[in-house]
């Protein structure tokens, strides 16, 4: 960057003040009228020095013939504070007849006779002033940027973190866990980055720059695809393994455009350019889906999927895949499938048709045998029911009798007797739960909060130590009920989600602040 030298050994002529000034700021690209401040400003700090400093002293720079003018002030108060800068409305007047209160009454000085010390300390603030303008500039010019693609090129490298030049306007740095792996820059190279942070810090503005980041890759698309730039084509999600492995995520507005075969263009031109970029980094295009499940199987590519099972209440998919092509769906140390969770945010458990088949034969059983020993059938009857796709006594006891009558051999009696042991099963369980809290002391006061079950009740009588009232509850947090409540046998998935439990605990702590409200007359009578 081009410095511009101020002589501290003299001070300026009028004509060369104006000289400077337009230079500096030509140089460093920042307002004119900011440097003529800050040399107003350095100044007024030598007038101060010759006349005390306890004087208000200001300069005045004429920005065309670079006259000088020096004046101390004077504020016209009612009640005079410092006499070096303020003075009463009779002591005005004896000097300007019509002066009036907050009016400021100037003297001119004479011009300073500039020594060594007072110029070079005009110097130090006419630098430090051209610094901080240069560094709001810069922050004001970048910090709009965010999101960019910008070019520089390679100043230093220091410990990994490589800084970038911007043409002598700005400095970036890339940290080293923001370059792609066996990525290798020397001085002078030419690099391209992402903007992705831009702060404000007491060293000047910082411009943080990334190549690892998803963005990046998306960017670079954009820079080599028309259709993405024009907005035809959207980039849906990015996810990146630098320097490895990539997918992106993409969609067409115009459904007679293919949005993956102009991400790849003839030949792959358009997606080799970004490769290079990327350092050979491999990208697979994916066709974005409005269906999860369907989106998810794309996203696996290049593995075949058979079967997803999805579960929108935790964002989980089970998906199943021929035995022989586990190993690519999954992908080296599991990048694959990484990267396809990343893509889609969606968490995906892979399993084989064999393990799935093996999974659903076990739950199958294990269903079977509830209905088995909680309603007292066989286990022909058992079995239909599982197949009809009932799994737990609730949905037996609940349902509209005409489904339980619609099983293939099923009639009406059967209907009724199955829904009647599963009532009577239901009530038994929740005598037993509610003898269970009893027992252990738990104030049935509980109940009466939102959200708490019998189930609840007995899990906290059975916590050690005991939460038996509704202040022990109040004082739980929110994975310390979801701990005690514990998980479903049959599912390993918490019985209560944290925002149930949070909520629980937010209503038992109610009456906390309703007391308190009582209160406050009192202490304020």
């Amino acid at each position: 960057m081009a410095e511009t030298r101020l002589d501290s050994s003299k001070i300026y002529t009028h004509p060369e003040l104006v000289m400077v000034a337009d230079t500096v700021a030509r140089e460093k690209g920042i307002d004119r009228d900011e440097v003529f401040e800050a040399m107003e400003q350095a100044i007024q700090k030598a007038g101060r020095s010759k006349y005390g400093y306890e004087h208000d002293i200001r300069a005045a720079i004429d920005k065309r013939s670079g006259e000088i003018k020096l004046a101390r002030y004077m504020e016209v108060v009612e009640t005079v504070e410092n006499e070096a800068t303020q003075l009463t409305l009779k002591q005005a007047q004896r000097k300007k007849a019509d002066a009036q209160l907050g009016e400021f009454l100037v003297d001119p000085l004479p011009p300073i006779d500039f020594g060594r010390i007072a110029a070079q300390t005009a110097k130090q603030v006419i630098v430090q002033k051209v610094r901080e303008a240069e560094r709001a500039r810069q922050y004001k010019e970048f910090k709009d940027r965010v999101g960019e693609i910008i070019n520089g090129m390679v100043k230093r490298v220091e410990f990994g973190n490589i800084v970038v030049d911007f043409g002598g306007r700005a400095e970036g740095i890339i940290r080293r866990d923001e370059t792609i792996p066996r990525e290798h820059f020397n001085t002078g190279d030419r690099v391209r980055s992402y903007i992705y942070d831009v702060r404000e810090e007491q060293r000047g503005p910082q411009i943080f720059l990334s190549r690892s980041h998803p963005q990046f890759m998306a960017k670079l698309f954009a820079q080599e695809v028309p259709e993405i730039y024009d907005g035809v084509i959207e980039i849906v999600s990015v996810a990146r393994d630098p320097g490895s492995r990539a997918k992106i995520a993409v969609r067409s507005s115009d459904s007679g455009i293919d949005p993956v075969g102009a991400c790849v263009g003839m030949r792959g031109s358009r997606v080799q350019a970004v490769v290079a970029e990327l350092q050979g980094e491999k990208i697979d295009i994916i066709q974005w889906n409005p269906d999860p499940a369907t989106f998810i199987v794309n996203g696996l590519a290049p593995a075949e999927v058979t079967k997803v099972v999805l579960d929108e209440e935790s964002n989980k998919i089970e998906v199943v895949v021929p035995d022989d092509q586990l190993s690519l769906a999954i992908g080296r140390r599991g990048q694959n499938v990484r990267l396809a969770s990343q893509l889609t945010g969606w968490q995906i458990d892979i399993e084989t048709e064999a393990e799935e088949s093996e999974k659903r034969q076990t739950e199958f059983k294990e269903r079977s045998q509830l209905f088995i020993d909680a309603l007292d059938v066989d286990e022909v009857i058992a079995q239909l029911m599982v197949t009809e796709g009932f799994s737990t006594i609730e949905e037996v006891a609940y349902v509209p009798l005409e489904e339980l009558a619609g099983i293939e051999g099923f009639d009406e009696d059967v209907a009724n007797e199955l829904h009647e042991r599963a009532t009577n099963y239901l009530e038994q369980q929740e005598a037993q739960l509610v003898e269970s809290w009893k027992s252990a002391g738990v104030s049935e006061d509980l109940l009466t909060i939102p959200g708490v079950t019998h189930e609840i009740m007995a899990a906290l009588g059975g916590a050690t130590p005991a939460i038996k009232t509704r202040d022990d509850l109040a004082d739980l947090a929110g994975d310390e009920l979801v701990e005690i409540v514990g998980k479903d046998g049959k599912t390993n998935k918490d019985k209560l989600s944290v925002d149930d439990a949070n909520a629980i605990i937010m209503a038992a702590r109610a009456h906390w602040f309703t007391d308190e409200a009582a209160e406050q007359p009192a202490s304020n009578s």
